[in-house]
């Protein structure tokens, strides 16, 4: 979906876990937001299952920005 399928290397692609966001962690656009208070893998699978849900839940009549911080 959003990263390459097939890595040489995968392990470098990994990073680091890092703690809670401390660093651009405010709303930029719209009104509502969703702050993860533990740090824990997502992949591009749960992203988008979050978007179509929000979508679904709106029924699409809103706009939706999905931004997502390594931090």
């Amino acid at each position: 979906m959003l990263q390459p399928k097939k890595r040489k290397f995968p392990k470098e692609f990994r990073g680091t876990m890092g703690g809670v966001a401390t660093a651009n962690n405010k709303v930029t656009f719209g009104e509502y937001g969703l702050k993860a208070m533990e740090n824990g893998w997502i992949n591009a699978r749960q992203i988008e299952a979050a978007r179509r849900a929000v979508a679904g839940y709106t029924k699409r009549k809103g706009k939706v920005w999905i931004k997502i911080f390594p931090q």
